[in-house]
């Protein structure tokens, strides 16, 4: 593979975008490589093909770039396809998911992964991710398909069920995003750090942290006992001193994972934990924000503009798949993965999860592609509570894959956090009404009935 063809879905997040052509087109094996801009929306598209360029000249690549509004011009023969679209986007769809469950008393954080919000972010985003696969399918079929979409256990699992012929491997920046928090917490290099993590995307945990083969869990759970806890961070060190290990997604993603902290009749406890309700629209009223900035700056041809390295792991794997070069990194595949002839592997990447659920674990990218580790046995209350958010992540699915509207009732009865603060009928009657609000955001058969 001599000139790499990266098809980035969604494009029209720009600043993301951005981030991600800055790190691929660093390297300079993928200097010159054929990337295709695909989003719905032609002004933001505009506005990352100047980036594109922008960002090319800045590190002296010279890439051929191209925009386009039609998916299959995208997608045709594209070795890496980069997913990072968002169904619906942030009106209607993300202030639906929140506005509504808060006029039951329902109140979420980020609402994109669990939750009564991330349910039905599941069942508008799976089918298009689904669609968009089969055309894979039939353009690139032996494409590598890197999706940063949320909710990420339910798309990997609704893309395992509908489209299985196409290789996926779900990419978050939890792992080592928190890897440096908690080095910054303990006043140590992230890069002198060893750590061993897995579970579920944003619900994994860490198995091992140490430095110089000391470990530095009784030093993490000092800080805990000693309530020295960044503001920021009282959740997760909470957990950790019930739990024993420190979980890798953020305290305001957590919190509404689990029962405990987010109570309408209990608002100590949200100032206790300094818990940010209604957080993910702040920061998407705060992204739309850098996107007007970012255009405007470009609007500028003496503006100088910053091209640095991210942590995200999409322009590590295209470079150890085009070069050989072997790395590690944490992706989001099925605890039962399939070998690259299609035939069943052998046994379950973690023993104590389902045979059918998405997990996140250390995976080798080399020629061969993404070659997830058999990590075996999680502690069990580890599995126990991640088994409370595979059920939802499951009920989703299933509603999807059969267009049976009930499972999507039975996803939300069964979430830990909406279970805490409604009874059932108000369940009921807050789902009819989002499914309502919805509309065809979501497939005709679990649209509200008339």
């Amino acid at each position: 593979m001599t000139t790499p063809r990266i098809a980035f879905v969604g494009a029209g997040s720009t600043v993301f975008a951005k981030n991600l052509l800055g790190d691929i087109l660093s390297f300079p094996e993928l200097a010159g490589a054929d990337i295709r801009l695909f989003d719905i929306n032609q002004q933001r598209l505009d506005v990352t093909e100047q980036v594109a360029h922008r960002v090319a000249q800045a590190v002296g690549a010279k890439p051929t770039v191209i925009n386009t509004t039609d998916r299959d011009r995208a997608l045709d023969g594209a070795d890496f396809v980069i997913n990072m679209i968002q169904v619906g986007g942030y009106e209607p769809a993300t202030v639906t998911d929140f506005e509504v469950p808060k006029s039951f008393g329902l109140e979420q954080t980020i609402a994109d992964t669990l939750g009564i919000g991330g349910i039905m972010r599941g069942l508008r985003t799976i089918p298009v991710l689904a669609a968009m696969s089969r055309d894979m399918e039939r353009l690139c079929p032996d494409t590598l398909h890197l999706n940063y979409v949320n909710p990420m256990c339910m798309n990997i699992w609704g893309l395992a069920r509908l489209s299985p012929r196409i290789k996926t491997v779900g990419l978050c920046h939890s792992v080592q995003h928190t890897a440096k928090e908690l080095a910054d917490d303990l006043g140590i290099p992230v890069e002198e750090i060893d750590y061993l993590c897995a579970g579920i995307n944003h619900m994994a945990f860490y198995l091992k942290f140490e430095h110089q083969g000391q470990d530095l869990y009784p030093r993490l759970l000092e800080i805990a006992e000693q309530n020295k806890a960044p503001d920021w961070n009282r959740v997760r060190y909470e957990m950790l001193r019930r739990l024993g290990y420190f979980v890798t997604e953020s305290s305001e993603h957590f919190s509404e994972y689990t029962p405990y902290f987010i109570k309408r009749d209990r608002p100590d406890l949200i100032e206790k934990f300094n818990v940010p309700l209604d957080e993910y629209p702040r920061r998407c009223v705060n992204q739309i924000g850098g996107w007007e900035e970012l255009r405007t700056k470009l609007a500028d041809p003496k503006e100088a503009l910053e091209v640095e390295q991210s942590v995200e792991y999409g322009s590590l794997i295209v470079h150890s798949v085009v070069t050989g070069q072997p790395r590690v990194i944490y992706g989001n595949v099925m605890n039962s993965p399939t070998l690259p002839s299609g035939e069943a592997g052998h046994g379950k990447l973690i023993s104590n999860l389902p045979d059918e659920c998405c997990v996140e674990v250390p995976c080798l990218v080399d020629k061969q592609g993404i070659q997830p580790t058999r990590i075996g046995k999680l502690p069990p209350q580890l599995a126990a509570l991640m088994q409370t958010n595979i059920n939802v992540q499951a009920l989703t699915v299933e509603a999807v894959v059969t267009g049976n509207r009930e499972h999507i009732y039975h996803a939300a009865m069964l979430d830990p956090h909406t279970a805490a603060e409604l009874d059932l009928d108000q369940i009921w009657a807050l789902t009819d009404k989002l499914l309502e609000w919805h509309g065809d955001f979501i497939p005709a058969a679990l649209q509200a009935a008339d």
